[in-house]
């Protein structure tokens, strides 16, 4: 997933995201952009998902 797609997405992938685990915050999921390593790596954390999963349910949360 590139950075523009991230971002222009992001919005629509918070709610599901947040439906699926639980766990995560209004925090977590803050996104900055420019800062969209951090997102992910906070995400990683929370979710205990790989990158490369993390990123797959990414791109399935935000319809690629």
């Amino acid at each position: 997933m590139n950075k523009t797609d991230l971002s222009a997405r992001w919005r629509a992938a918070q709610a599901r995201l947040k439906q699926r685990f639980a766990s995560l915050t209004d925090d977590d999921l803050a996104y900055v952009k420019g800062r969209e390593e951090e997102l992910l790596a906070r995400l990683q954390e929370r979710t205990g998902l790989s990158r490369d999963a993390l990123e797959r349910e990414l791109n399935a949360e935000c319809g690629d």
